[in-house]
């Protein structure tokens, strides 16, 4: 089967497209380029189609290493301003921020991986929402950052998926 044949079959996503969505997002994965694929998963992340931003990202957050945990949060910290970092409050994601910002005034502060693996998909669930909140421009920064890691993109689960090869089969 081609890489359209594929595509079309989600031009109108339906349950029964989703069963095969994970096993045909993989051969699609690998024909497209990072940067489409990234717009993909945004405009995936965007869509009235699937969950709310936060609770997708924090499924990938789930199914992500250390590494990666830090790298989704740094990306995620970047696109906040100070005046929305601190509004973290006194939760478990302030006072990593605070006690880990290593970074100069005005600079970006990041979390280790050691630290990112302390926090729970339920705190970057909120993070991302309140990411978004202050700066909807996050979505296509976690977009690309999923772009580089594919198979992350999976924890959005079949129907997600399956909305997102839809998003690339319209490109």
């Amino acid at each position: 089967m081609s890489l359209i044949d594929i595509l079309n079959q989600y031009l109108n996503p339906t349950p029964a497209a989703a069963a095969t969505s994970e096993s045909h997002f993989d051969e699609v994965s690998r024909s497209v380029s990072p940067a489409e694929l990234g717009r993909g998963v945004s405009e995936t992340l965007r869509s009235d189609q699937t969950p709310p931003f936060g609770d997708m990202v924090s499924q990938m957050f789930g199914r992500s290493d250390p590494h990666q945990q830090a790298g989704l949060l740094n990306q995620i910290l970047s696109s906040l301003g100070p005046a929305a970092v601190s509004g973290l409050g006194s939760g478990l994601l302030g006072r990593l921020f605070r006690s880990g910002n290593n970074a100069s005034p005005g600079a970006a502060a990041t979390l280790t991986p050691e630290q990112a693996s302390k926090l729970s998909p339920d705190d970057v669930r909120d993070l991302a929402a309140h990411a978004e909140k202050h700066n909807p421009s996050v979505i296509d920064s976690v977009g690309g950052f999923y772009a580089q890691h594919p198979d992350l993109v999976k924890g959005i689960g079949a129907m997600g998926l399956a909305v997102l090869l839809g998003k690339l089969a319209r490109r």
